[in-house]
């Protein structure tokens, strides 16, 4: 059975960053917020689904939390993926640090908003543009936020 839960923690590219930035070493949420052009509230919501996943643990350290990854827990996926590749070898590789690409945001442009049209109803449809519409049934995502 394969190790869902770990393989949705590593689906997101985030998440998997911030992995690589934890196998130098425990780090506090500010240094692995400062490698992102993100918010730090989306980075700990990364960091709560690491660590749901068993992938990472939360130490407190005075007034700072510190994020330690445990690459022992990547072994399930390890397992099942040799069963899927049983011919093929899967080593562990040495730890390897990918810098930050720092790349500049595009300037932000204005776009200008339409005129206004006025709006006329014809009095048949006026009663139909009042009633509400029907409530769609709710789709099952599977877990997934869309």
């Amino acid at each position: 059975m394969p190790p869902i839960a770990i393989l949705v923690a590593l689906a997101d590219p985030t998440r998997c960053r911030l992995i690589e930035l934890l196998q130098g070493g425990p780090q506090p949420v500010h240094v692995l917020a400062a490698a992102f052009r993100i918010s730090r509230p989306a980075i700990s919501r990364h960091l709560r689904v690491l660590k749901q996943s068993g992938l990472i643990s939360e130490k407190k350290f005075g007034r700072e939390n510190r994020y330690a990854l445990h690459p022992g827990k990547l072994a399930p996926v390890q397992r099942w993926l040799a069963g899927l590749l049983p011919a093929a070898r899967i080593t562990e590789a040495p730890a390897v640090v990918i810098p930050a690409v720092e790349q500049p945001l595009p300037k932000a442009r204005r776009i200008p908003k339409p005129a206004a049209t006025p709006v006329i109803l014809v009095p048949a449809l006026a009663a139909e543009a009042a009633a509400p519409a029907p409530a769609k049934p709710a789709v099952s995502q599977m877990g997934f936020d869309f």
